[in-house]
C-alpha cells in the first residue's frame, strides 16, 4: 500500500511562509549545484500559442535530499479575460530512493512563488552591499512584492522606489508596501529615476526590451534580475550585463533563457567566457562582490534545484504538522 499526502494551497501557505527557513532552504540547492552531482535536466516548455498558453516542467535530483520533485507550471495569459488566474501549477515528490510518488503538492503556483523569492534573497545575502537602504523595485506584481519581503529579510530596507508599466499599480505596490513593511515607499518617474541612487535593484517584469541601460549602472549597484525565463524576454541591455560582474542560476539555462543568451547573440560576451554560478560563489569557487564599488547583476532564471528544496520543505513541514490529505493508493489484487 501506498501512502500519498495530498497537499492543498491554503495549507501549503501555512506551512511554508516566505521566511528566513525558506530562504536557507533555497540557498542549500544552490550550494548542492556546485558540490554535488546534482541531476538537473533542461527545462521541458510547451507553447500553446493558440490559447495564449506555455507550459514549463522542472526537476532536479540532489543527492542530499531523499526526495526530489517535477514541478508542472502552466501560464495561460488570456485567463483573466475568462475570469480564471494567468499562472497555475503542481509539485509531485516522489522518493529518491524507490520512485514512489510521496506527495502531491496542489500549489497553484504559490510554492514556485516563494522559492523564487527567496532565490532573489539568496542573491543579495551574496553579491550585494552589506549596506543597502536604497532599493529599486521595477514591477507591481505579485513577485515584486515577495521580492522586496524576502529581501528585507536579509538586509535593512530604507527607501523603495517602484516602477511599473501602469502607475496605478506603482501606486498600489507603494502604498501596500509603506504600510506593511515599515519603509518608505515612492512611484518613480522612470526606470533611470528609480535607479539612481539605488543599492539593490530589482527586476520582476516580463519585458521583451531592455529596462535597464548601461547608463543606470554606477558604483556598488546589485541587480536582481528575475524576470527573463524565456528566450523572448529581455529586462537588461546586453552591453550593461557585459560590464557589471554577472552571476547566474545556471550557465546552462542563461545561455538560452535569461539575459546572458542576448548578450551572448549582441556579440558583448563570449560564448567561450566562463560564467560564475550562485552556487559557486556561496561554496567559494567563484568570485562574487569584489569590493564595494563593484556592479554585480545575478541572473536567475529558476531551477528545478530550487523546485525540490522548496518541495521537501512543504513535505517535511507537513509530516510534522500531521498536515494534509493521506490517500491510500491501493495495488489491485
Amino acid at each position: 500500500m501506498t501512502s500519498i499526502t495530498l497537499l492543498g494551497e491554503a495549507e501549503l501557505r501555512e506551512l511554508v511562509p516566505l521566511d528566513l527557513a525558506a530562504v536557507d532552504q533555497v540557498e542549500a540547492a544552490f550550494l548542492a549545484l556546485a558540490t554535488e552531482a546534482v541531476a538537473m535536466p533542461p527545462i521541458l516548455r510547451l507553447d500553446l500559442p493558440e490559447h495564449n498558453g506555455e507550459v514549463d516542467v522542472k526537476t532536479a535530483w540532489l543527492p542530499s535530499f531523499d526526495s526530489f520533485a517535477i514541478k508542472v507550471s502552466p501560464g495561460f495569459f488570456n485567463n483573466p479575460s475568462l475570469s480564471l488566474p494567468s499562472l497555475n501549477g503542481l509539485m509531485l515528490v516522489l522518493s529518491a530512493k524507490t520512485g514512489l510518488t510521496e506527495a502531491v503538492l496542489l500549489d497553484n503556483g504559490y510554492l514556485t512563488a516563494v522559492r523564487t523569492a527567496a532565490a532573489g534573497a539568496v542573491a543579495a545575502r551574496w553579491l550585494a552591499k552589506q549596506h543597502t537602504p536604497q532599493v529599486a523595485v521595477l514591477g507591481a506584481g505579485e513577485q515584486a512584492r515577495l521580492q522586496l519581503r524576502a529581501l528585507k529579510l536579509v538586509r535593512r530596507v530604507e527607501h523603495v522606489r517602484v516602477w511599473a508599466r501602469d502607475p496605478g499599480n506603482a501606486q498600489r505596490f507603494a502604498a501596500e508596501m509603506s504600510a506593511s513593511l515599515g519603509v518608505q515607499c515612492d512611484v518613480a518617474r522612470d526606470v533611470h529615476h528609480a535607479l539612481a541612487e539605488a543599492d539593490i535593484a530589482i527586476t520582476t517584469t516580463p519585458s521583451r526590451t531592455p529596462l535597464i541601460d548601461i547608463t543606470d549602472l554606477h558604483p556598488g549597484l546589485h541587480i536582481t534580475a528575475m524576470g527573463s525565463d524565456a528566450e523572448h524576454k529581455n529586462e537588461i541591455a546586453p552591453a550593461a550585463l557585459a560590464a557589471a560582474r554577472y552571476v547566474c542560476d545556471r550557465a546552462q539555462q542563461t545561455r538560452v533563457l535569461g539575459e546572458l543568451h542576448h548578450a551572448l547573440n549582441a556579440g558583448v560576451m563570449h560564448a567561450g567566457a566562463a560564467i560564475a554560478e550562485l552556487g559557486q560563489v556561496i561554496a567559494e569557487q567563484a568570485v562574487g562582490r569584489a569590493n564595494e564599488s563593484d556592479v554585480t547583476i545575478c541572473d536567475l532564471t529558476g531551477t528545478g534545484a530550487q523546485d525540490t528544496a522548496i518541495a521537501s520543505l512543504a513535505l517535511k513541514r507537513a509530516h510534522a504538522a500531521s498536515a494534509g490529505t493521506i490517500f491510500r493508493n491501493d495495488a489491485k489484487r
